[in-house]
């Protein structure tokens, strides 16, 4: 009656409130980072929980979630005994060597198989030193800016602990909002469950693998700070594409300027161990709802960056690949509702 279309109305209604979620989301962001560092912290337990909650009759989840902390912190305190006190007198000494490393650039590399590449990246080192040292000042006072953060530490985990706890009642409440279409909303909430357990599965097991293998590779080849790179590697797996490259960067910058004469050899094995890890070894542990284009990837990887910085890279590749999971799954269900009689 009003000349007003109903249908370009409701498509402008829509638009609206897209982009309001849009903006609300842009705006928490940061607690939204807080609770999915959270969820795939749970998701990452949640295999070692529900193991457990088999073996122990209780109504509750809360025996097996406790002894699953338990054994968390038991596994992060041996982790300390064993490798912590090492890599911290490496750390210590890699700290008080630095002096005499950058007195050691200035002068021309021995002759040997890895002298070029020494020569290369001491020549780098030499070129770029006056930015190295003013972004040494920057990256201390943004540590000790982000200490603040360190309450982080202690929520996520009591977050995870209620996500675990309360899971399944937390997703009955989910799908209680979705009356006529409560089988298709448990079918993607069911994908979604087992994309992310075996993504962190995978996550996990490639981090724990390039630890393992750095750390016999690198004593076996008498590296300097062997275990200390090694660990420096172990948390820039969990940063798709960026992390393991900045990671082989660190490996060979800090070996090439403490005199490492095998550097050639290094980098071979990095780049052999790159193509074992990411074409051989992650395509047998992540499924095809995990797999995404190589094209794709370094597309999220940069929008991610550009988005939420590191978190951003750190959330691309599971986001991207709930997208396409939830395609898929839209698309089936669409299909399925044109075939007469299909369930």
């Amino acid at each position: 009656m009003l000349g007003i279309d109903l249908r370009a109305a409701r498509y402008t209604w829509t638009a609206a409130v897209v982009l309001l979620l849009i903006g609300l989301v842009y705006l928490i962001s940061g607690t939204l980072l807080v609770f999915t560092t959270a969820l795939l912290l749970a998701y990452l337990l949640y295999p070692l929980m529900d193991l457990i909650d088999r073996h122990i009759p209780s109504k509750t989840r809360t025996p097996a979630l406790a002894l699953t902390y338990l054994l968390l912190v038991g596994l992060l305190a041996a982790f300390i005994v064993f490798v912590g006190i090492k890599v911290t007198e490496q750390a210590t000494s890699l700290a008080k060597s630095a002096p005499a490393f950058l007195d050691e650039i200035q002068k021309p590399p021995p002759p040997g198989p890895g002298s070029q590449v020494i020569a290369l990246v001491q020549d780098q080192i030499r070129k770029h030193y006056s930015e190295i040292a003013s972004v040494v000042p920057k990256v201390t006072l943004g540590v000790l800016s982000a200490s603040r953060n360190l309450i982080y530490l202690v929520i996520i985990p009591i977050l995870s602990f209620f996500i675990l706890r309360d899971g399944r009642d937390i997703r009955d409440s989910f799908l209680s909002m979705f009356d006529g279409e409560r089988k298709v909303a448990s079918a993607i909430l069911a994908d979604v469950h087992t994309l992310l357990l075996q993504y962190m599965r995978a996550l996990l097991f490639l981090c724990c693998n390039t630890f393992i293998v750095f750390s016999i590779v690198f004593s076996a080849m008498q590296m300097p700070y062997a275990l200390l790179l090694a660990s420096v590697a172990f948390p820039l797996e969990f940063i798709p594409l960026v992390g393991p490259l900045a990671a082989a960067v660190i490996i060979l910058v800090v070996t090439a300027i403490s005199g490492y004469s095998h550097v050639i050899w290094l980098f071979a094995f990095l780049a052999v161990y790159r193509l074992i890890q990411d074409y051989l070894v992650s395509p047998k542990l992540m499924s095809r709802g995990v797999e995404l284009h190589p094209l794709l990837v370094i597309f999220g990887v940069f929008a991610g960056g550009e988005a939420g910085g590191v978190a951003g890279v750190f959330l691309s590749i599971p986001t991207l690949a709930l997208i396409r999971m939830l395609y898929h799954r839209l698309g089936k269900t669409r299909a399925a509702r044109r075939v007469p009689g299909a369930a």
